[in-house]
């Protein structure tokens, strides 16, 4: 594989793990929550945030200047997008629970934070795999396993949900909680986001 093309496989891998260090970091905040550290969450949070938005401004640097390159330009650019979003909707949990003054967590919301670790994960995989896209059979199992897990996630959003009322019996406290609930799904379904434009990219090249 030519160095230029290698840029931007390895571009993608290199957001990925920034989105993996997002969530893992988020259930690490949830797990062990101190309201009185949500500040200094918040800023470790977005420096991470600020990372994956770097490498998406990498890539549109690169895109701007490449003759050739190895995939379609507009796949590439919306698959960096697509990763980014991952990073902005872990970013956006931890935000909702600062403006929404979160004072303890529910249970169901570290379990929730533990799939989107599982997810971006799965995500991490697909792309350090999509160097290879020409046989395209391990992307397709990734793909899959991305598709079964954002199903995982979609039950345990309708059960968290159904339990809100369980947790708190504060009507303001409720509406947050289910706030922050279809965040923590916003993630699960940025990361199969990604999985599709994978998808897409196979279809074309193969």
């Amino acid at each position: 594989m030519a160095k230029s093309d290698r840029f931007f496989f390895e571009n993608f891998v290199s957001a990925a793990e920034c989105c993996c260090i997002a969530a893992n970091y988020l259930e690490e905040c949830l797990a062990h929550f101190d309201p009185a550290n949500i500040r200094e969450m918040l800023v470790k949070m977005h420096s991470y945030e600020h990372t994956a938005d770097g490498k998406r401004h990498e890539m549109s640097a690169a895109l701007a200047k490449a003759f050739v390159t190895p995939i379609d330009r507009e796949d590439l650019a919306e698959l960096s997008h697509d990763i980014d979003e991952v990073a902005d909707c872990i970013e956006e949990v931890m935000q909702r629970i600062y403006v929404n003054r979160v004072q303890t967590i529910m249970p169901e919301a570290v379990t929730f934070a533990g799939y989107i670790v599982k997810c971006c994960d799965l995500m991490k995989e697909l792309l350090t795999e999509l160097a290879n896209f020409k046989k395209p059979q391990k992307l397709r199992d990734i793909i899959m396993q991305i598709g079964q897990l954002e199903e995982d996630c979609d039950r345990l959003y309708l059960e968290a949900t159904v339990r809100v009322p369980e947790f708190t019996d504060d009507v303001l406290g409720i509406l947050f909680w289910r706030e922050i609930f279809d965040h923590l799904e916003a993630c699960a379904d940025a990361c199969e986001h990604v999985g599709d434009c994978v998808e897409t990219v196979v279809m074309k090249n193969t």
